[in-house]
């Protein structure tokens, strides 16, 4: 193995794992769905200055700006196959990572909700709300979902006091945090509103039912050990300051970052390279090494 990898040899490896190729580009829902598999997580749509495969790039089958036309045939694949797997279980989606919109194969899925604050029963949100954790718009929020079942976002505004045109920002706002700490989820769309378009939320745990099952025997360590090696076996080669911000939502502190690349170097399944060009050393998957180099 070299000590020193080049720019070029990272950006090729990515181009085949987020599938930006012609050859390689996403043109089923079928393979959308492998897609997801394939890489455990990824963004929905590319996010600026974060290393993330992306589902549209990989329907282009290139790197392009998102256009603002709605008949652009790779937007409506996109967003197509989107509504079209809301309530299906296909994969979890929801605004996560980077509090946008984040798609994880149901494989992964117990380990990220493992790596959150969630107690395993429907009313653990109440531990969090009084230590502190979840705001009141959010309990709100929940808790009109806890209620009432799933509910499209015109009346769960209602539903949670938070109709009024000067609490959209704060309804918003709560909904994201819900999303980022696996509370809630879209599962539907329903004609409603001005636009006729608004998404149908749900609790994650009644959509799931076995997921705080499947992540209780997961330990925090593991966790961060198994979505670490899986984002770098994704990307190829990170350092620790984007690592910490793709996974800034998750709350690890810098020991416990530094503890899981310290496993993962240890068990040979990362290494510490140069990148020709960059001045700071890189982690790098072994995986990636051995089958490029």
């Amino acid at each position: 193995m070299s000590e020193t990898i080049s720019q070029e040899w990272i950006a090729e490896q990515r181009a085949y794992n987020y599938h930006r190729t012609p050859e390689r580009r996403i043109q089923t829902v079928e393979e959308a769905r492998a897609f997801v598999e394939e890489v455990g997580f990824c963004h929905f749509w590319p996010i600026k200055d974060v290393e993330t495969p992306n589902l549209f790039h990989a329907i282009a089958g290139r790197v392009r700006p998102v256009p603002m036309e709605h008949d652009d045939p790779d937007i409506s694949k996109c967003w197509g196959w989107k509504d079209q797997s809301l309530g299906k279980k296909w994969w979890y989606y929801g605004k996560l990572l980077r509090r946008r919109a984040t798609l994880v194969s149901l494989d992964l899925l117990p380990t990220l909700y493992a790596c959150s604050e969630n107690y395993g029963d429907l009313n653990g949100y109440l531990q969090e709300y009084r230590a502190g954790m979840l705001t009141a718009e959010a309990k709100q929020i929940y808790e009109a979902l806890l209620t009432h079942g799933p509910l499209d976002t015109i009346r769960l505004r209602r539903e949670a006091r938070m109709s009024a045109e000067s609490a959209k920002s704060r309804f918003e706002r709560a909904l994201v945090e819900l999303q980022v700490g696996l509370k809630v989820l879209p599962i539907g769309v329903a004609r409603a509103g001005a636009w006729r378009y608004a998404f149908i939320y749900e609790i994650v745990q009644r959509h799931f039912p076995d997921l705080p099952e499947q992540a209780r025997h997961i330990k925090r360590s593991e966790a961060r050990r198994t979505l670490l090696l899986q984002y770098l076996d994704n990307v190829v080669a990170a350092d620790r300051k984007m690592i910490s911000k793709v996974f800034h939502v998750l709350k690890w502190t810098p020991t416990e970052l530094d503890r899981t690349i310290a496993t993962l170097l240890r068990e040979d399944k990362i290494r510490e390279v140069q990148v020709k060009g960059v001045k700071h050393s890189q982690l790098v998957s072994t995986r990636a090494l051995e089958r490029g180099l």
